[in-house]
């Protein structure tokens, strides 16, 4: 060995304390999600330009042999992440349907291509998956611009791109465009996104009232979008806690134009399962019009009281 080699191993053993090398560190809680998620072309468009994905990653450890004493290691050890991402496309002809797909399987090889996961609720691990998350967007914008400069069928396309993470009772939320996460804690509804629209940015300006940005005309001009600018790419970024009972929703515009909040919560806070709430959710967008993609996840969460 060389002797550097050793010296450096004997200070990295020093200065390493006690505790850090025999304190496990803790865990997160095992977490129940009901998932389901649907996905539909309207009643005018032609074509579906909305994609979703629904991802469980995690790290896993079960002990087959040993004969350390009962209790020394766990016997199975696992902790989950579950995503949820929603994209719709925007673009002529197909140009749409391309960088909503695209936005997506790009997005996942980034994931695949980073060599380390992070499954920590520390503050520095989450900062890093804060910083990662915008990253990938970033990039995700620059390979679809790359792509149409190469392609002139597909110049003009674009797509809104919102993701949600779960890790234990965790929440993050990253997302650029219209495609909106909402969360049901009892009977109450929360828009966890803001919608990056024209119409919604004269609101927070104080331009135009917030109760007629639903309705009006410049709600559907996108100031943030996937693939249509050099620094579109640039996403919001939050977090909070998730509660026992919680009922989180992700949704293109197709169903937040033909279904209103209010019966969005009446839908979530039923006792159905995550499967049939998404139909219902589908069902109504159809009957009041269905005059755009609509593409729906919902999760239910059941999360046990901490020791």
């Amino acid at each position: 060995m060389d002797p550097n080699d050793q010296a450096h191993r004997a200070e990295f053993l020093t200065s390493t304390p006690e505790a850090d090398l025999h304190t496990p560190r803790p865990r997160v809680a095992p977490v129940e999600v009901d998932l389901a998620a649907l996905s539909h072309s309207g009643r005018i468009r032609p074509n579906n330009e909305d994609h979703y994905l629904v991802v469980r990653a995690g790290r896993y450890l079960r002990t087959w042999m040993t004969n350390l004493p009962e209790g020394s290691v766990p016997r199975e050890f696992e902790e989950t992440v579950y995503g949820m991402a929603v994209a719709d496309g925007i673009g002529g002809r197909a140009a749409g349907e391309v960088a909503s797909r695209l936005a997506l399987t790009l997005l996942v090889e980034l994931v695949l291509d980073t060599p380390d996961w992070i499954f920590s609720l520390d503050e520095p691990e989450l900062m890093e998956v804060f910083h990662r998350a915008a990253w990938r967007f970033r990039a995700v914008n620059a390979a679809l611009l790359e792509r149409a400069r190469h392609d002139p069928t597909l110049a003009g396309m674009g797509t809104t791109l919102t993701v949600a993470m779960s890790l234990g009772p965790l929440l993050t939320v990253v997302y650029v465009g219209d495609s909106r996460v909402y969360l049901l804690r009892g009977r109450e509804l929360h828009r966890l996104t803001r919608d990056h629209t024209l119409a919604q940015e004269l609101a927070d300006l104080g331009r135009l009232p917030a109760e007629d940005v639903a309705t009006n005309a410049l709600r559907n001009v996108l100031t943030e979008a996937i693939g249509l600018w050099e620094e579109g790419g640039e996403p919001d970024v939050r977090r909070l806690p998730l509660a026992d009972g919680d009922r989180l929703l992700l949704c293109t515009d197709g169903l937040t134009e033909m279904v209103d909040d209010a019966t969005i919560a009446a839908e979530l806070g039923r006792d159905r399962s995550a499967a049939e709430v998404c139909q219902a959710l589908l069902d109504l967008a159809l009957v009041n019009g269905g005059l755009d993609n609509v593409t729906i996840i919902v999760a239910g969460y059941r999360i046990p009281e901490g020791p």
